[in-house]
């Protein structure tokens, strides 16, 4: 059997006395991953990010109950491995150490337990060993989460929200230096997209809705990942395009309604890739060494680099204080005011006249379908390049956006450095 776990997680073994659980502890973590269940060294290990292996009994719901809210506590994935070993066994390897009538009552509590899927108690992954060949024959694989990316150097061109601005996502792309070859010229895809010195781009999401083509900038988005020029992270928007092109029950809106409209013109095959590639993005990326990290809507310290339903609601939508604002639209939380980590934070999501460093975070959202400008961050050089929209596509409901209602805003300086 193979065992595959994160390499950031909480792993709860359950099993009578006996039954195998510290000798497989010893066999496959190291020293300092194996805790008993001390809840405060259990926290300090999760909060450094460090896999944590809990050997005790962990029959009593409770005490799983306990454990997993902890794990939640510090977006760490809950992993439940079960010794259901014949109480037979266990009780020849105690001889007299531990009370027979003990270990029969301790088996029976597991398989109790293990009628229904621990995934009921909230762990997200279980595994069951029903003997002692199974559990010696088990291979433990660790996997990198899908956000964790600290090899990759870069160097980057990180853009802001597209919201359909097809044309302008163009001519920045120009302004970069980025070569984009179209139709037949790019084999394999709509579009090929390079650049001579090997810089790859980093879309931050909301690549759909509002603007006049969502689907190209789809294609250039799709087909610039899949060739390994780019990465993406999707956007509060981008996920609802997704769940609805799967068939989940979303409010199809005006803007939205717009971007099924332009879907609806290809193939059916287009729409499936779409939901796909939405699919396949993870909430955020931790990039060189943990010195940079990209999301949508921006991440919190203690959120960077770990993956829960927490951490991708935050990267998507941000935080709100649960108000309302004279538009009806929620109060967020001004979470770059307080933002205190070691690496850059760059996002979008929220529209602002100019992209200015706030913190050693950055929102590179400057309102291209508003009118504003597409802007892009080089890093590591922390340049700022934008360009100038077309035309006002959507109007911004009343709120002051940049390049809204008149002339557009300056450039944002250009080579400033972080704060911090």
């Amino acid at each position: 059997m193979r065992v595959t776990i994160p390499d950031f997680c909480l792993v709860v073994l359950a099993g009578a006395a006996k039954s195998g659980k510290s000798t497989f502890a010893r066999t496959h973590f190291t020293p300092a991953e194996v805790l008993s269940s001390d809840a405060d060294l259990i926290r300090k290990r999760l909060a450094a990010r460090r896999l944590t292996v809990v050997d005790a009994a962990n029959l009593n719901p409770e005490d799983r109950r306990q454990l997993v809210a902890i794990a939640r506590e510090y977006h760490a994935m809950p992993v439940a491995l079960a010794f259901d070993i014949p109480a037979s066994i266990c009780q020849e390897r105690a001889g007299r150490a531990v009370g027979r009538r003990v270990i029969g009552n301790q088996c029976q509590l597991l398989r109790d337990a293990l009628r229904h899927p621990l995934r009921r108690e909230g762990f997200l992954s279980e595994y069951r060993f029903r003997s002692p060949q199974e559990a010696d024959a088990v291979v433990v694989e660790r996997r990198r989460l899908r956000t964790d990316r600290r090899e990759d150097r870069g160097p980057f061109d990180i853009i802001g929200d597209l919201h359909g601005c097809f044309d302008e996502s163009i001519a920045l792309l120009g302004r970069l230096g980025y070569v984009v070859e179209r139709g037949e010229q790019a084999a394999g895809g709509r579009f090929r997209v390079s650049h001579p010195d090997g810089r790859r781009l980093i879309f931050l999401g909301d690549l759909v809705d509002r603007g006049p083509n969502s689907t190209d900038c789809l294609r250039l988005a799709i087909d610039a990942v899949a060739a390994g020029a780019a990465l993406c992270v999707p956007g509060n928007h981008d996920d609802k395009l997704g769940r609805k092109l799967r068939g989940r029950n979303v409010q199809v809106n005006r803007v939205l309604a717009r971007t099924l409209k332009q879907l609806a013109a290809e193939p059916p095959e287009w729409s499936a890739r779409v939901a796909e590639f939405i699919d396949s993005l993870p909430a955020h990326y931790e990039l060189d060494g943990g010195r940079l990290v990209v999301a949508h809507a921006g991440m919190k310290e203690a959120m960077q680099g770990r993956d829960s339903r927490t951490v991708r609601d935050f990267a998507l939508y941000g935080e709100t204080t649960g108000e309302t604002d004279d538009f009806g639209l929620p109060v967020r939380h001004e979470w770059a005011a307080e933002y205190r980590g070691a690496a850059q934070v760059v996002y979008g999501h929220t529209p602002v006249p100019a992209a200015e460093w706030l913190n050693r975070t950055i929102c590179l959202d400057t309102g291209c379908v508003f009118g504003g400008r597409l802007t892009a961050l080089r890093y590591p050089e922390n340049e700022l390049v934008s360009v100038q929209a077309d035309r006002v596509y959507t109007e911004p409901g009343g709120r002051r956006v940049a390049g809204a209602g008149g002339a557009p805003p300056p450039l944002p300086p250009v080579g400033t450095r972080p704060a911090g």
